[in-house]
């Protein structure tokens, strides 16, 4: 079994900065991509940022030059830093990753959802 556990969540003002992470556990024969989603109240969830193992990432438009997803592969970690915080970026964030348990089985997993507040 894996699991993804997240932290670093809270409540910031605007124009602040918080910093959240996500650690993968477990039976890990490898880690594809890994990344962070946000689901808003009322709002589907949508796609932040994502990095593959090689480190290549894409980011939403709504936050590009603003998010910065980083991981490290030997501690199957990923972190996302986040800057300029808007009231709009408001939501519960989500870590996502695609893992390998064995060499034949592949699964996506999710983390439990850390909330994120900034206030205006």
């Amino acid at each position: 079994q894996v699991q993804l556990v997240e932290s670093g969540g809270g409540l910031v003002q605007a124009g602040g900065s918080l910093r959240l992470s996500c650690a993968a556990s477990g039976s890990i024969f490898r880690l594809n991509d890994m990344g962070w989603y946000r689901q808003a109240p009322g709002k589907q969830r949508e796609l932040v940022a994502v990095i593959t193992s090689g480190r290549s990432t894409n980011y939403a438009d709504s936050v590009k030059g603003r998010f910065t997803i980083s991981r490290d592969n030997a501690k199957n970690t990923v972190n996302l830093q986040m800057d300029s915080l808007k009231p709009e970026d408001t939501a519960v964030y989500y870590c996502n990753a695609e893992v390998y348990s064995s060499p034949f089985r592949k699964l996506e997993i999710w983390g439990q959802g850390t909330l994120v507040t900034v206030s205006s």
